[in-house]
């Protein structure tokens, strides 16, 4: 917004999930759980219909946290595990509309990834889609319309408890683009997104701050 009257062409209203791509989801999730005191929300898989992944929704706080591996090894999944690792594939966000934050990114540049698309089960119905952005990431924008299922359509409850350990929320994400990039990406979600840069750290500063964590 450059002035007070100006209309959020984005809003968002927070992170909804964060989604891994990894080579043994029930390995990671066991591990987030018995480290950092997830529980257990969520699952799909073969038993849900879902034949091309297994995914575990764990949760914390307002935290909410998706581990994916692929069933089988020929798929987008399996492929992007070759190249990169396991990582984060989908940080997604909670909006009201999410066929009008998608328009809103598209036309003003951003590569879709997903159009529109309403998914239903017995629990109601949500809207998702999807955009790029650095490497092979992308954004969702999930509106949850009269959902009332523990997390996604396709999803069955799976809830066991963990040993809370205080985590509430996440406070930012870091994404580590290409050499070169970093001032490209910064007006892309400036742009695109509508996102307001507050802090911004030069060479030297990063010199100086990696001496003071080395010393």
């Amino acid at each position: 917004k450059i002035f007070k009257e100006a209309k959020d062409f984005l809003p968002l209203l927070g992170t909804d999930y964060v989604e891994f791509y990894v080579g043994n989801a029930k390995q990671a999730a066991h591990f987030y759980k018995t480290a950092f005191g997830f529980q257990s929300l969520a699952y799909s898989g073969l038993e849900t219909g879902d034949r091309e992944k297994a995914s575990y929704v764990l949760e914390q706080g307002r935290i909410r946290m998706v581990f994916s591996t692929p069933l089988n090894g020929n798929n987008e999944l399996s492929e992007h595990i070759r190249k990169h690792g396991d990582g984060v594939k989908d940080i997604a966000f909670h909006v009201d509309d999410a066929k009008a934050c998608y328009e809103a990114c598209v036309a003003r540049g951003a590569k879709s990834a997903k159009e529109p698309e309403t998914i239903s089960d017995d629990n109601g119905s949500i809207t998702k889609a999807s955009i790029f952005t650095y490497g092979e990431t992308v954004h969702s924008f999930i509106s949850h319309d009269d959902y009332d299922g523990p997390f996604l359509p396709g999803f069955v409850e799976s809830k066991v408890e963990g040993e809370n350990v205080g985590l509430k929320f996440i406070d930012h994400i870091v994404g580590n683009v290409e050499l070169g990039k970093m001032e490209d990406w910064v007006n892309f979600y400036a742009n695109t997104m509508g996102f307001s840069q507050i802090q911004a750290f030069s060479d030297d500063d990063i010199s100086t701050e990696y001496s003071a964590l080395m010393s």
